[in-house]
This record gives structure tokens, C-alpha cells and sequence, in this order.
């Protein structure tokens, strides 16, 4: 029987994808759970969006990232983290110099679950 266990990294993801000028994801992705290990370079970031089902976690492992949730500014330095729950309006972009490297985990995955606004 193959095993089921498998090790991944950043530099061996099961599965890695760009998704904005210079942004990378690398992920670990199923049904019920996501984990991206991201980095956003200088003067980038996502479109303001919501997920119906999904709850997240941020955690920031270099750099500075600045979230817009529900119109409301914060700022993260490394080892810091962020919960944004289903429905909340949200967004995370690197206003620095620096790249920004990030975890984020989903429950459920957010596959077919983000409306852009």
C-alpha cells in the first residue's frame, strides 16, 4: 500500500501556483483544509474579497503585512498572526520594502469559495 503521509515545503509543495505580479502560493490543499505557505512582494496584495464558508488564519513569517477586514487597517510584523471569519470583507497587501512571507490556513479550503469585490 503507497503511503499516505507525505513531507512538502515551500521549495517541494504538492502544488504551487502565481496568483498576482510577483505573488507565489504554495499549497497543501483538501476539502476541509488549506494551508499556503505565500509571499507578496513590495508594493502588492490581493483584491478585497469575502469567503461564504471558510475561516482563516494568517501567519506572518517575514515581513510586514497590512489587512484590510471590514474596513478596519491592521498591521502584522513577523510572529504575529490573525483570524478573519466566514463573511468578513478582507484583504492583505505588503505596503514595505521587504517581501512578505506568509502562512494561511483554511477550514474549510477555499476552493470555489472567494467573491471578489
Amino acid at each position: 500500500m503507497p503511503a499516505k503521509n507525505k513531507v512538502v515545503s515551500g521549495e517541494q509543495p504538492l502544488y504551487a501556483y502565481t496568483w498576482g505580479p510577483g505573488c507565489r502560493a504554495a499549497v497543501l490543499s483538501a476539502d476541509h483544509l488549506s494551508v499556503k505557505q505565500e509571499t507578496i512582494p513590495a508594493g502588492s496584495g490581493e483584491q478585497l474579497h469575502y469567503h461564504n464558508r471558510a475561516v482563516q488564519f494568517f501567519y506572518i513569517l517575514k515581513g510586514t503585512a497590512t489587512f484590510e477586514i471590514d474596513q478596519v487597517s491592521f498591521q502584522l510584523q513577523q510572529r504575529e498572526g490573525i483570524e478573519i471569519q466566514a463573511g468578513q470583507k478582507h484583504r492583505i497587501c505588503n505596503e514595505h520594502e521587504e517581501l512578505l512571507e506568509f502562512i494561511v490556513y483554511s477550514q474549510p479550503s477555499t476552493e470555489k469559495d472567494r467573491v471578489n469585490l
